[in-house]
């Protein structure tokens, strides 16, 4: 299934893509795509019944509808640095031997079509096209063999960071939770409908340019290995966010730098999970 949450008569309502529609979810018993998550295999049957025969006014034309990011307030954002081997070396550092973890706060979540938003003290807004994982089961001390037990699906995410800010501490995540810095969606792909998550392509493309290009077969940290190591230190929660990691091409890498413009169309584009696209403007 894709899931998405979408606006509907002004309000933030869960629903399933079906075909050319989006299938509406709150009067099923679900107000938010978070209490879907939560409710595992049995709210999963429940809506595949729901499906069958979805009352009319549930159904919205997929085409008209406002997308809004998948979880617009996740429990968690965590996120993985230099976990691709290209962009470790593009950043004259070392591979870790340990995941890098940061995190971003709920504040920066928008959701496709959404503005990102430059901040008016910084002079180094980056791109990162990644991928994210959407924790289901949650718990503590995950087995790396029982990790799909835990994954409820995927989906796309841009890691917008502000280098200037970054950069002037050891600890990044000043610079990387500006408001509007993660945006994510368009939809949820359940964990199902994707073979390996570790086997996908995934691009940034700006006004039409591909400036990453690279394949997750090049994470370093793999998800089974992150939520062992993760869970390891504190709970996951059903809706926390993992996003894993950028591959090379940052502008900050390209010489000159290529940072984020006013007026950039922004797509992060990854297979089987759609694309993700964001207009920039200056705050």
């Amino acid at each position: 299934m894709r899931f998405v949450t979408f606006q509907n008569n002004g309000l933030a309502e869960p629903g399933v893509i079906s075909g050319e529609n989006i299938v509406g979810l709150k009067q099923a018993g679900f107000p938010t795509l978070l209490a879907v998550i939560e409710g595992g295999s049995d709210a999963r049957r429940r809506i595949a019944a729901w499906l069958e025969r979805p009352p009319a006014g549930e159904i919205v034309p997929l085409a008209t509808a406002r997308l809004l990011a998948p979880l617009p307030r996740p429990p968690k954002i965590i996120c993985v640095g230099l976990n691709y081997r290209d962009h470790a070396a593009e950043s004259k550092m070392e591979i870790p031997k340990v995941p890098t973890i940061f995190s971003k706060y709920p504040t920066a979540v928008i959701g496709p079509g959404d503005e990102i938003v430059l901040p008016k003290h910084s002079t180094g807004p980056d791109y990162e096209a990644e991928l994210a994982v959407i924790v289901g089961k949650g718990g503590r001390y995950i087995s790396r063999d029982r990790w799909l037990d835990h994954v409820f699906g995927y989906t796309n995410f841009n890691d917008v960071s502000a280098r200037d800010y970054q950069e002037a501490t050891s600890q990044w995540m000043i610079g990387k939770t500006f408001d509007t810095f993660a945006p994510m969606g368009p939809a949820i792909v359940t964990a199902d409908e994707i073979a390996d998550p570790h086997a996908l392509d995934i691009q940034m493309i700006i006004n039409g340019e591909v400036l990453q290009n690279s394949n997750t077969s090049q994470i370093v940290f793999r998800i089974p290995e992150l939520l062992e190591h993760l869970s390891s230190v504190f709970t996951l929660e059903p809706g926390d966010v993992i996003s894993t990691g950028t591959p090379g091409g940052v502008g900050e890498a390209r010489n000159p730098p290529r940072w984020l413009r006013p007026g950039d169309d922004v797509v992060v584009r990854i297979s089987g999970l759609g694309e993700l696209r964001n207009r920039v403007r200056a705050e």
